[in-house]
């Protein structure tokens, strides 16, 4: 390779590199705001969000957790969260609509990291 091609090659894995490092601190930031859980059905799954307030009401702030609340509780209203294009045009993930959990139809709570920008659920 070429002096020129191996230049060009390093400055495209650099790029990569650091919009990868935007990337994750972006979503960093915003999981302070919300943590998203993926809950998994016979049917289907979909991802959860929960703010730092509803996750500090559960025994334990993570999967097990919610897990245990859900099972506790029977049912839970919370927010469903999906890809959207933000107004700029980037993909974020962001609050869809409330929806209920039956603890009757869940099978598995597992935590959900998205690589991109989690909205904050607005209420």
């Amino acid at each position: 390779m070429s002096q020129t091609s191996n230049r060009v090659v390093l400055g495209f894995g650099l790029a990569v590199l650091v919009l990868e490092f935007f990337l994750s601190q972006q979503s960093a930031l915003a999981t302070d705001k919300v943590s998203l859980f993926k809950v998994v059905t016979a049917k289907d799954e979909i991802v959860i969000g929960l703010t730092k307030d509803e996750l500090s009401q559960m025994d334990g702030r993570d999967a097990g957790g919610v897990a245990k609340m859900l099972a506790a509780k029977g049912s839970m209203t919370v927010w469903e969260y999906a890809v959207r294009k933000a107004e700029a045009g980037a993909l974020e993930q962001a609050p869809l609509r409330k929806v209920g959990l039956m603890a009757s139809t869940a099978l598995r709570v597992e935590p959900y990291t998205s690589l991109l920008k989690v909205v904050p659920i607005d209420e």
